[in-house]
């Protein structure tokens, strides 16, 4: 269907109001019901070959501010693993707590991210990109995604997921080295300290240059906020809370048979459940059920749920092996993974630019889990004497694989109905993966301090003097920066290195079998045309929606709203 719109006058808006509804309104005036279906939203109008506009130097703009904060984001989740053993050190803290303080950033991110989902669909993208600016890392994975999604069009989105992608790999190149730096030169809690000036430059950007559609100005704040699903927020962060707790001390702290361990996981279980049968009812669900309509936003979200947990929990534990058993300093670990994260950044822009080209996305899904699932399996090969080819080289496979997973983004957009909610698909997937780091978080723990300990009890090694401290296995972590001064025998010292490489071997095997579900699951993957949807664009170019029944969740050709005759300074699009 065709649509006209005037930038001057009624008498544009009248056209406007009969060809999107064949009425015209019974006098000229200066509101008039006009329908804001987007241009370019329909399937047929998609088939029409149409030139492609440059994008405008504000967009670009705009987009480095987007990608500066999630580098920030990233840099964060990887920089604190590899400080771990000195944090963990200077503050005699146990295994368990050494993993909360990345588990406690997840889990914080985690039980966030459907808050920060359901807030920008209540009060626009708008509003969404403003609170980039400052608020917690949960906030910017999410919402990042939601604005890139908004800015750009589905048949082009592979593009900018690829360049965003730079990002990505750009922050976890630097997690590394600043966390080795600061931790071995300066202190480790400055790895806080430098995300200021990146944010604030990354929020100067936004201020000024993003551009996106906005939400009824008619409504009030209270209004939108009390379309905020406050149930569902809460049950979705206490079972969340429950559920990682119960998992992340199974077996160290408390056996898995014991109450304090099978209460908190019943009860957590129980209540995540909940959401999935209320989310029916509220007017913004957080995790809309309309979403979940297709087999391949199913299979994609599953995807993502795997790819979270191999993710974050190998970029965890890769740091820690190589000060545990080759005994690299922090910051010549960091120097190893070099290769496999510059390697990434190559890998993932060349991959999504190949998506248009080849028309699709479903064969390089396959191809990513294929090439992750081998390439965490590789790392089983470690020894206690790796040559620094191995330390270099067996992680590049896996670092390429679960950079190329960024891809999924692209079969949960296709699968929604209404363009207008490909991005809160996005931010359901994000989140699900990042439940799915959490998971991954938990459930290492315990498999570390599990085979620790077993390995101690079955080797028979004689743990006294500067060692007897491992005889618990909740000081393993803490103890991985005490472990290259020792002056032990060398037999000794190989002992313990083959208790450090017996724990750090299960979490390899358990993520290749989790990497394997990854696998089979993209098997039913379909493909589904990228060109046959297009960015939602304002109808109404310099007029303000004052409608303050709009639903922003509504299928958008059938919405209508009041249109007030006034210029609106920035109204422009974002490209």
């Amino acid at each position: 269907m065709g649509h006209k719109s005037s930038e001057n006058g009624a008498g544009g808006a009248s056209e406007s109001a009969e060809a999107a509804g064949g009425e015209s309104p019974s006098k000229t005036t200066a509101q008039e019901q006009v329908s804001i279906a987007p241009l370019e939203n329909d399937e047929e109008d998609a088939t029409q070959p149409t030139s492609k506009p440059r994008k405008s130097l504000s967009f670009h703009l705009a987009f480095a501010g987007l990608s500066l904060r999630l580098l920030v984001f990233q840099m964060d989740a990887t920089c604190l693993s590899i400080a771990l053993p000195a944090i963990a050190g200077e503050l005699k803290g146990t295994s368990l707590e050494a993993f909360w303080a990345n588990l406690s950033y997840s889990l914080c991110g985690l039980v966030m991210q459907p808050v920060w989902a359901s807030v920008s669909n209540a009060m626009g993208t708008i509003i969404a990109g403003r609170v980039l600016q400052g608020l917690g890392g949960g906030g910017i994975d999410i919402l990042v995604t939601i604005v890139l999604a908004d800015m750009t069009t589905l048949e082009e989105r592979s593009k900018y997921i690829g360049f965003m992608g730079i990002a990505t790999a750009v922050g976890n190149i630097m997690g590394p080295f600043v966390g080795a730096l600061f931790s071995t030169y300066v202190s480790w809690r400055w790895i806080g300290w430098i995300n200021l000036p990146l944010l604030g430059i990354g929020g100067i950007l936004l201020v000024f240059f993003l551009r996106l559609r906005t939400v009824p100005l008619g409504a009030t704040l209270g209004s939108n906020l009390s379309r905020l699903n406050r149930i569902g927020i809460q049950l979705i962060i206490a079972g969340m809370t429950l559920f990682c707790v119960s998992i992340s001390w199974a077996g160290s702290s408390f056996p898995w048979e014991s109450w304090q361990t099978l209460l908190p996981l019943l009860l957590g279980v129980s209540i995540l459940a909940g959401p999935f049968w209320y989310e029916s009812k509220p007017e913004s669900p957080v995790l809309p059920l309309r979403l979940f309509q297709t087999k391949t936003g199913y299979v994609a979200l599953v995807g993502g749920f795997v790819h979270g947990i191999i993710l974050i929990s190998l970029l965890q534990y890769l740091p820690l092996f190589y000060q545990a058993v080759p005994l690299e300093t922090a910051i010549s670990s960091a120097v190893f993974l070099l290769p496999t994260l510059i390697l990434s950044v190559v890998i993932t822009v060349v991959s999504m630019m190949l998506v248009p080209i080849f028309g699709g996305y479903v064969w390089l899904a396959r191809f990513s889990w294929v090439i992750a699932t081998l390439g965490t399996g590789l790392l089983a090969f470690f020894n206690t004497k790796p040559s620094q080819s191995m330390l270099s080289g067996l992680p590049i496979l896996w670092g390429q694989g679960i950079s190329l997973l960024r891809i999924l983004m692209l079969p949960v957009q296709t699968s929604v109905k209404d363009v207008n909610d490909e991005g809160l698909a996005t931010a359901n997937l994000i989140t699900i993966r990042m439940f799915g780091a959490l998971v991954g978080l938990a459930i290492c723990s315990p498999i570390f301090n599990n085979v620790f300990s077993k390995s101690v009890s079955d080797a028979a090694v004689e743990l006294a003097g500067p060692l007897a401290s491992l005889q618990d296995a909740s000081n393993a972590i803490n103890f991985i920066s005490e472990l290259r001064p020792l002056d032990v025998p060398t037999i000794t010292m190989d002992q313990v290195s083959n208790l450090y490489l017996n724990s750090f071997r299960a979490i390899f095997y358990t993520m290749t079998a989790v990497s394997a579900l990854g696998l089979v699951s993209s098997v039913f993957l379909d493909e589904i045309k990228l060109t046959r949807k297009k960015r939602w664009r304002p109808a109404l170019r310099g007029r303000m929606i004052t409608d303050t029944n709009i639903r922003m969740d509504e299928p958008r050709h059938t919405r209508k709203a009041t249109v007030a005759e006034t210029r609106v300074e920035g109204a422009a699009e974002a490209s």
